[in-house]
């Protein structure tokens, strides 16, 4: 039985995910229609705030891991698109809670979506057993993902 290593295995998922972001660009509008798309950075803020509304930037940095003026950066151009709305917190003035706005939602419908469609053409087109091997592979991948998440909280 052969073993995979962390860099195999990280070059391919992140090889795989250039693939699909490039391929998603090419086929879908940008969120104004003027074929701008909200970079792959902006994609995964506004993911976050779907899953976590009225979030504040330095929470939002933290779970993803960049610097908060770097997510402070990408706040205001989603602002600036149309893409959030930042909201004064009602217990703290200073603080900003951030809300996807209808058209980041359609827009993360959409995406995901053609995201959906783009990769289950690519699996259908693979062989059976190809398909069974990376089926048989999904639980062993969410546990390494639940191993490393728990693993960073531990102190």
């Amino acid at each position: 039985m052969s073993q995979v290593t962390g860099e195999e295995l990280m070059t391919a998922l992140a090889a795989l995910r250039r693939v699909v972001r490039r391929r998603l660009r090419q086929r879908l509008p940008g969120p104004h229609g003027n074929g701008s798309h909200p970079a792959s950075g902006h994609i995964e803020l506004l993911r976050y705030v779907e899953r976590h509304p009225g979030t504040g930037v330095a929470a939002a940095a933290r779970a993803l891991h960049l610097a908060g003026n770097s997510v402070s950066t990408q706040v205001n151009q989603l602002v600036r698109d149309g893409m959030l709305r930042r909201e004064s917190h009602p217990a703290d003035r200073r603080a900003a809670r951030l809300e996807l706005t209808e058209g980041a939602r359609n827009h993360l419908t959409g995406w995901r979506a053609a995201r959906a469609e783009l990769v289950d053409k690519a699996l259908y087109r693979l062989p059976e057993a190809d398909r069974r091997a990376l089926a048989d592979a999904m639980p062993a991948l969410h546990r390494l993902l639940t191993e490393l998440d728990e693993r960073e909280e531990a102190p």
